[in-house]
This record gives structure tokens, C-alpha cells and sequence, in this order.
């Protein structure tokens, strides 16, 4: 296989006109490319994308987990974006968790503590 240069996570929603601006209150900033009519996209760290496009056929199975650098800060940063998280959780190995969901009921998850190795 040749060198994978990017990574797209995909999530699949219902309607991106209503998705959008949840996503973008996401990830506080409109997105970086339209490429087609039923696709946006984000790209969140160097080589890394979020994908939402427009298939109902799969709308509300995606699964998106987010690490980030400090949780209860991102957390706290949701909540007055008015996004309502779950309660953060410990999960294993000093990693915690914090569920929240899209309009469709996609589960998006931050992730706090994340490690390459464990």
C-alpha cells in the first residue's frame, strides 16, 4: 500500500444543512472545504479531517472519538458553545471520557489523557 498522508473520519448525518451548524459550534469555525454538494469537512490536527456528509441511509451510527489536550477545559468550552455533554468518565489507564451526541444521535466522545502507547 502507498504512505497514508491523511486520515478522514466520516460522519454520516441525515441533512447537512441541519448539521452544520452543530458542527461548526463543534469545532468552532466554519468548515475548511465543501467539496460536493453532500460533504463539508473540518481539518482538525496536520493530517487529520472530520468528514460530515449527508447520508440518511447511515445517519446516526457514527462513532467520532476526539482527544484532546485538556478534557474538563473542552468540556467547559461545549457547554458554552451550548452543546450539552454527558459526565465525564474514567475509563482505564488514567484515560477519561466525555460522551456527547450530534443531531442525528451520533456518538462523538472526547477523549482526555490519550496516549500513543499504554
Amino acid at each position: 500500500m502507498a504512505h497514508v498522508e491523511h486520515v478522514l473520519a466520516v460522519v454520516a448525518v441525515s441533512s447537512l444543512e441541519a448539521s452544520r451548524p452543530w458542527y461548526t459550534k463543534l469545532f468552532g469555525r466554519e468548515p475548511d472545504n465543501n467539496p460536493m454538494t453532500t460533504l463539508i469537512e473540518w481539518q482538525i490536527t496536520d493530517n487529520g479531517w472530520v468528514q460530515v456528509t449527508e447520508d440518511p441511509t447511515r445517519a446516526g451510527h457514527s462513532l467520532l472519538n476526539l482527544a484532546v489536550s485538556d478534557l474538563a477545559e473542552g468540556v467547559r468550552e461545549i457547554r458554552e458553545l451550548g452543546i450539552d455533554p454527558g459526565e465525564i468518565i474514567d475509563a482505564n489507564k488514567g484515560v477519561r471520557l466525555c460522551p456527547l451526541t450530534d443531531p442525528d444521535n451520533n456518538q462523538i466522545t472526547l477523549v482526555g489523557n490519550f496516549r500513543v502507547k499504554y
